[in-house]
């Protein structure tokens, strides 16, 4: 006699899919902006992406950002369901901060200097820096657990998580210069492009968590004689 054990839940498959659309999405919409009046005259090598929302394109930005937190809440969300990572752990902390800092950033835009400093640009700042850093150091935690057997991606998603902390290094490198008596920091290097690509490679960091999800064994029917 052969019986078949119950299929596992596709709702891990589904949940990866979902939130890498989200960031996908989110991503795709930052990337419009640079093509729409206008916000198409913002530099990409000077001005930091946060520029978007000082504009009338705003509510496409927020979305884009919106997009983006959802998609990082869930997919932490979802391995501390499956139990991949303790609730109360690190590398949980630090990506509940990094998902709080994307609803910061869309709360409080960023300073408009042609107006002068805010209390709200300054703390857009602060969120942007914990949110920075609290990702790829959360993911540099959570590799081993996420990626028990799966060494390749577990090696892949420690080298994006520590090239992201190397563009933000610069950042930092920039502002030791200018303490140290060099020029403003913001022109030292090309922050609008250091930025991008800072944010490039942390939205791929991110999305390694979904590979475990999309590679769970969905749907497979063991045959027992």
């Amino acid at each position: 006699m052969t019986a078949a054990n119950p299929a596992p839940s596709r709702a891990p498959r589904i949940l990866a899919l979902a939130c890498l659309a989200a960031l996908a999405v989110g991503a795709a919409l930052v990337l419009l902006l640079q093509f729409l009046p206008p916000t198409d005259r913002i530099s990409v090598l000077d001005r930091t992406i946060s520029e978007y929302a000082l504009s009338t394109n705003k509510w496409i930005f927020d979305i884009a950002v919106l997009l983006i937190a959802i998609g990082s809440a869930v997919l932490f969300a979802a391995h501390v369901l499956m139990r991949a990572l303790p609730v109360r752990s690190a590398a949980v902390l630090l990506g509940a901060l990094w998902t709080v800092s994307l609803l910061v950033i869309v709360a409080f835009p960023k300073t408009d200097w042609s107006v002068g400093p805010s209390l709200g640009g300054t703390v857009h700042r602060y969120s942007s820096v914990v949110g920075f850093v609290c990702l790829p150091v959360g993911l540099l935690l959570a590799a081993r657990r996420i990626f028990p057997d799966s060494p390749r991606w577990r090696w892949a998603a420690r080298v994006l998580a520590i090239v992201s902390l190397a563009w933000f290094g610069l950042i930092l490198g920039a502002v030791g210069y200018m303490l140290a008596g060099g020029g403003p920091w913001w022109r030292t290097i090309p922050l609008g492009l250091v930025e991008r690509l800072l944010a490039a490679t942390e939205l791929l960091a991110l999305a390694t968590l979904a590979v475990p999800l999309l590679r769970s064994n969905s749907g497979r029917v063991t045959q027992v004689t």
